[in-house]
């Protein structure tokens, strides 16, 4: 009897702790700063400047909410990619990864301000010698639309722009 009695009173103790951890378990990925882009979750339609399609987009929360998941879909057929985005709380700003069906690739990191999100690549040489950096820019509209603008920069003077799109919700 009085083993009886001690395994169920570590039966109680296990599980009051198990119950205890699984209470105390809240969202690592539910912070301000994890959900600055929350904004851009969402299937979207996007525009060129002149109103041509550019493409459609599917932005969506995963693991957790820890990451915002893109994955885009060119009007032109065949050419699709996806990002990685995340808050980084060693770093304390947002990272992309986007990598495409080409193979290229892109890292940008950056933080929300106001409402836009803005994230840079590093500096990198182009085919002339130059050094230039990508930076692209998500703003929030006031009517729930988001421009995204890719600009290339050199000495932190926008040279050129890569993209300039409207996305439009899908209801």
């Amino acid at each position: 009897m009085k083993i009886a009695k001690t395994y169920l009173l570590g039966i109680a103790v296990i599980l009051s702790g198990l119950l205890g951890y699984a209470q105390n378990d809240s969202c690592a990925c539910c912070t301000e700063n994890h959900k600055a882009f929350d904004f851009w979750v969402g299937t979207w339609e996007v525009a060129n400047t002149d109103g041509s399609p550019a493409g459609y987009s599917t932005i969506s929360k995963a693991e957790g909410a820890c990451i915002v998941m893109e994955n885009w879909v060119s009007a032109k057929a065949g050419y699709t990619g996806s990002s990685t985005n995340f808050y980084n709380q060693s770093t304390g700003q947002w990272e992309q990864l986007w990598i495409d069906n080409t193979g290229a690739h892109l890292k940008l990191k950056g933080n929300r301000q106001g409402n836009k999100m803005v994230l840079s690549s590093e500096e990198f040489e182009n085919k002339n010698g130059v050094l230039n950096r990508n930076r692209i820019t998500w703003t929030l509209n006031n009517d729930g639309t988001i421009r995204q603008l890719w600009e290339i920069l050199e000495a932190e003077k926008v040279v050129s722009t890569a993209f300039d799109g409207l996305y439009t919700k899908v209801e």
